[in-house]
């Protein structure tokens, strides 16, 4: 299985506190002008410390300011982490986030032993044997991203799909000791009643966390005042019955996003 779907899936099923974390870290979230920026892609057991895995990177998507894909240059896969370049030319916002797409299944064989299997959303239904029992099968969803901003902000189009954020202003226009606001939505619905977890870096030099947990509203807003500057990772997870995977009864969505703090 890969290791960001590992970590997605163990994410969504055991919660922030019990599961390493995925994350993309950019060099500089903030520029005056076009240049390239470096990003490390890691799943770690402390935030923005590659001490775990490497992150997969097949489903990598660099969005331009303009909607136009980008692709990752000089992308190196390392034991630790994953290192790429991105040539951030254009003035405006960039979206670089990498897409998770799964399937898991659990049966029993004729011999009553519990078995278990992991794939994609086309290849699942062929691990499962025709003689299996008692067949379950989980879909899951998710999206590890970052922003990047050149010169002015530009608002990000909203993709409609699984679990995404949206900003009232600026992801990357974001401040210590300042307010900001956020929208989650769901396959482009507000989502409701989800609680969404930010945490600071530097997790390894606490004895605590220190998360900050917040639920969104009826709208599916929620608002974060930044107590210190700094690279902050906000995670949240839900679970629903929208599969597109067939047999699959249960859906896993996750959603996670480095963001950086300016004093």
């Amino acid at each position: 299985m890969k290791t960001s779907l590992l970590a997605l899936a163990l994410t969504a099923a055991l919660g922030t506190a019990h599961a390493h974390n995925a994350w993309l870290l950019p060099s500089t979230t903030v520029l005056s002008k076009g240049d390239v920026i470096t990003v490390d892609a890691a799943v770690s057991n402390d935030l923005f410390v590659a001490n775990h895995n490497a992150l997969r990177i097949d489903g990598l998507q660099i969005t331009a300011p303009d909607g136009s894909m980008l692709k990752a240059e000089n992308e190196a896969k390392l034991k630790q982490r994953t290192v790429f370049d991105v040539n951030v030319a254009q003035p405006g916002t960039y979206r670089i986030a990498v897409l998770n797409g799964g399937a898991f299944a659990s049966w029993k064989d004729k011999a009553g032993q519990q078995k278990r299997a992991r794939g994609t959303p086309e290849t699942i239904a062929k691990e499962v044997p025709a003689d299996a029992t008692d067949v379950v099968i989980t879909q899951s969803a998710g999206r590890i991203e970052t922003f990047v901003t050149v010169g002015k902000p530009s608002l990000l189009k909203p993709i409609g799909q699984g679990l995404e954020l949206i900003a009232t202003g600026s992801p990357t226009d974001l401040v210590k000791g300042e307010k900001s606001t956020f929208m989650l939505n769901l396959d482009g619905q507000p989502a409701k009643d989800l609680e969404v977890t930010v945490t600071a870096g530097n997790t390894q030099y606490r004895d605590k966390l220190d998360e900050l947990r917040i639920k969104t509203d009826g709208k599916g807003q929620f608002s974060v005042t930044w107590p210190a500057a700094g690279m902050y990772w906000l995670d949240v997870s839900t679970k629903d019955t929208k599969t597109t995977v067939p047999q699959a009864k249960e859906r896993r969505l996750s959603y996670a996003a480095t963001l950086e703090v300016m004093p």
